[in-house]
């Protein structure tokens, strides 16, 4: 059945803001214009918890949502999706990871990496080697992303021999969206222990464009 969502989402159409917001992505996706405070304020009473659906019916409504062209509609299946972040299963990994290889670019990854990923991975945490073997050795450069943010803001809670092992086996990698994940999950650590981050750096040959973005915090260094 047809979500509410999309027919409220089409009324409220822009045809000129879609059309900027789809040449800011490159024309990868379909927008229907909606600046995002005002379609924020749209899906609110959709994101209610005395309106939320069972769990089950829920991934079902964001697996159908997700294959819509509209960027908006993923923007509402993925914050739709991290309202039951705390019900996550062991066999979640599935649609979490069947969310990042599909419609996949920065602005989704990042929100499915540092949200609903993060979070399955501190409930179990014997997933985390396995999974991240398994994505190392994908030529998907989005999942490879999310192995390296899901720990952003893990702070103290950081599996540093975790980050090393991703960061190293990606380190030669010509990807601009992998480079540039690495500098930044090096320069968020930095603002919990800037010495490690200063140490990595010194030890191990990164990519400029990864050294560059660690660095921006710390650019009184001797590295």
């Amino acid at each position: 059945m047809r979500h509410p969502i999309i027919s409220i989402f089409e009324e409220e159409r822009n045809p000129k803001i879609a059309k900027e917001q789809a040449a800011y992505m490159k024309n990868r996706f379909s927008f229907f214009g909606l600046k995002s405070p005002y379609r924020k304020d749209l899906q609110k009473p959709f994101l209610m918890k005395a309106n939320l659906p069972e769990k089950s019916e829920a991934f079902e409504l964001v697996k159908d949502l997700w294959e819509e062209p509209q960027r908006e509609l993923h923007y509402f299946a993925q914050e739709f999706f991290a309202k039951y972040m705390k019900q996550l299963g062991k066999e979640d990994l599935e649609i979490i990871e069947w969310l990042i290889v599909r419609n996949s670019w920065w602005d989704t990854i990042d929100f499915l990496a540092t949200k609903p990923l993060a979070e399955y991975f501190k409930k179990f945490p014997d997933e985390r080697r396995e999974t991240l073997d398994r994505w190392m050795k994908t030529e998907n450069i989005w999942l490879q992303r999310s192995a390296i943010l899901f720990q952003l803001k893990y702070k103290k809670d950081t599996d540093l021999e975790l980050l090393r092992y991703v960061i190293l086996e990606l380190a030669d990698s010509k990807e601009f969206f992998i480079k540039k994940a690495i500098g930044w999950i090096l320069r968020e650590y930095a603002k919990t222990k800037e010495e490690w981050v200063l140490e990595f750096l010194a030890e191990n040959e990164l990519q400029p464009l990864s050294v560059r973005e660690a660095r921006k915090l710390i650019r009184n260094s001797r590295v």
